[in-house]
């Protein structure tokens, strides 16, 4: 049994699904993005990317990340199977007005880039006291406002 190392028709069909399919988007950073309290939590999956190839900015409400990924092959290597994309990749994210991008952190770890943005006092639910209209009942009732 040999290894082909070169299949025309296996690597026509791999270019085409890399950049025709729709489930499989060449060049992406896949999320996931959930609130946890007080905080959104941001997860984005960088394998095989350094900490010094992502640069990560935020201009008011937008936070772009971009990262490089570059093969690790060397001059003189025989590649048999690559398979894996390299280059530039870029996503941005759009905070809603809730958010705080001044108190957002990040962390490169095992190949998922961790970002936390807080949400911003004026935007936490509050307890809001009410009053009563009538004179004769001095009570006071207290209500979540979420």
């Amino acid at each position: 049994m040999t290894l082909m190392r070169f299949d025309p028709f296996r690597e026509f069909d791999r270019i085409m699904e890399q950049n025709f399919s729709p489930a499989r988007t060449p060049r992406s950073m896949p999320m996931t993005a959930l609130r946890r309290g007080d905080v959104f939590i941001v997860d984005l999956d960088l394998p095989g990317v350094h900490q010094e190839d992502v640069e990560l900015t935020a201009e008011r409400n937008v936070v772009t990340v971009r990262a490089r990924r570059s093969p690790a092959r060397e001059e003189g290597d025989d590649v048999i199977i690559d398979e894996r994309p390299y280059g530039e990749f870029s996503r941005q994210l759009f905070l809603g007005e809730n958010l705080d991008p001044a108190g957002l952190s990040a962390e490169l770890a095992g190949g998922v880039l961790h970002l936390t943005v807080p949400v911003r006092e004026e935007s936490k639910p509050r307890r809001i006291e009410l009053g009563s209209s009538t004179e004769e009942s001095p009570a006071k009732v207290t209500s979540s406002n979420v």
